[in-house]
């Protein structure tokens, strides 16, 4: 068998999360809060914890946030949860990480930005002081380079190569090329600074879909050290979902990428969560991750003119998600349960037997039955209106997952 990229990285542990070396793909987002605000921010992480965020980053970026971070971890550990807090640090983290050392102590994971943790002689230096807490404190890093904050020195440099040589090569790619030789040699220096290979996961995020797949693997074939895959910034809704499968789904399925993050850009007042629940899709999709019930739903056409079936569909998926932690636990491999809400007779018998358990409701001219099915078997034919119709169905669903889950004594 061919072995993947995620087969062959090295494993680096942040928090009590392994990373690479044959792990599952992780999930992980980040906060949009203000870090100075201690209760909003823990608050927060709690919230992408619970719906199956695996690691959070926070924006550290003044003292008062560094402060704030032992409380928040604390606020975050009494709430329950034990999943790492990461550091995202930009421009002066080496100041931060000394100045507050329990800040340092309290963090999972560092977020190093090569492009703008200094200039000049100074940039070493202050990569260097950031590698050397993390080597004392035996934390994870993560060299993260990013197409919009690159070493100007660094792009000039290869530009100006390019024209001179004249070689051909696109801006896209030679900023690619800039990306690549950036995060190799920071992570050349990590080393040097005392930081071990497997404390060290490396990214070159872009914006644009083709170039991150271009990116990721040439990167690929040149390191062992686990790779983090995302957009810089995917963009909100329908474009931001669809940019971020179409780049990190090819790669996904190439085996290459060992954290993801879907950096959706959220509606006034939404909800942080749908990002976890992409990225969690997403890897569910492609059968790399099962995290919940799948739910088959028909997309409707003119034989369906009626909106029943599609408020039985919104119905059992905020049934399936506010189920779905307790049923985790107490119902082992409920994950792998297949649901199908169809409706009308062409597709919605035939999917809905095939599903564990499905329903299909009647279209336009059908009798106003509605049959459902588990484990392609009719169990039974549903009437009424449309709140009765649900509430039967979902009670159903909650029947058959208690007795075709049980765990075993």
């Amino acid at each position: 068998m061919k072995m993947t990229h995620r087969d062959t990285t090295i494993q680096v542990m942040v928090g009590g999360v392994p990373v690479g070396g044959g792990a599952p793909v992780v999930v992980q987002s980040m906060t949009n809060t203000d870090t100075e605000n201690a209760d909003a921010t823990a608050a927060q992480i709690l919230e992408l914890a619970a719906a199956g965020s695996e690691l959070v980053r926070i924006t550290v970026n003044t003292p008062k946030a560094a402060e704030r971070v032992p409380e928040i971890v604390r606020r975050v550990r009494g709430g329950g949860s034990t999943v790492p807090v990461i550091g995202d640090f930009h421009y002066n983290g080496h100041k931060l990480l000394a100045d507050y050392p329990e800040c340092a102590a309290a963090l999972d994971k560092y977020r190093i930005n090569p492009g703008n943790v200094g200039k000049g002689s100074a940039r070493d230096e202050q990569f260097a002081s950031i590698c050397a807490v993390a080597r004392d404190l035996n934390k994870a890093v993560r060299i993260g380079v990013n197409s919009g904050s690159l070493n100007e020195d660094l792009v000039a440099d290869k530009m100006l190569e390019n024209s001179r040589r004249g070689l051909g090569k696109s801006s896209a790619q030679v900023m690619n090329e800039c990306m690549i030789i950036s995060a190799l040699q920071s992570t050349e220096l990590a080393l040097e600074c005392g930081l071990r290979q497997d404390q060290i996961i490396i990214s070159c995020k872009t914006s644009r879909p083709t170039d991150l797949i271009d990116l990721y693997r040439d990167l690929a074939a040149k390191t062992r050290q686990p790779l983090h895959l995302g957009l810089t910034e995917a963009g909100m809704g329908v474009k931001g979902l669809v940019w971020s499968a179409s780049a990190m789904g090819v790669l996904l399925a190439e085996g290459i990428g060992d954290t993801i993050r879907v950096s959706l850009t959220p509606t006034p007042g939404g909800d942080r969560c749908e990002e976890v629940c992409a990225a969690q899709e997403l890897l569910q999709s492609l059968g790399l991750r099962q995290f919940s019930p799948c739910i088959t739903a028909c997309p409707g056409c003119g034989r369906t003119s009626s909106n029943v079936f599609q408020q039985l569909t919104l119905d059992t998926q905020a049934y399936v998600r506010r189920r779905i932690s307790e049923w985790g636990k107490d119902f082992p491999g409920v994950e792998r349960l297949h649901i199908a809400v169809m409706g009308c007779i062409v597709n919605g018998p035939g999917e809905s037997r095939t599903a564990n358990i499905g329903i299909s409701l009647p279209g336009n001219g059908e009798s106003p039955n509605c049959p459902v099915y588990a484990d392609g078997q009719k169990i039974a034919s549903l009437s009424g209106t449309p709140a009765d119709i649900s509430a039967r169905f979902l009670a159903m669903l909650e029947e058959y997952v208690k007795e075709r889950y049980q765990k075993p004594e």
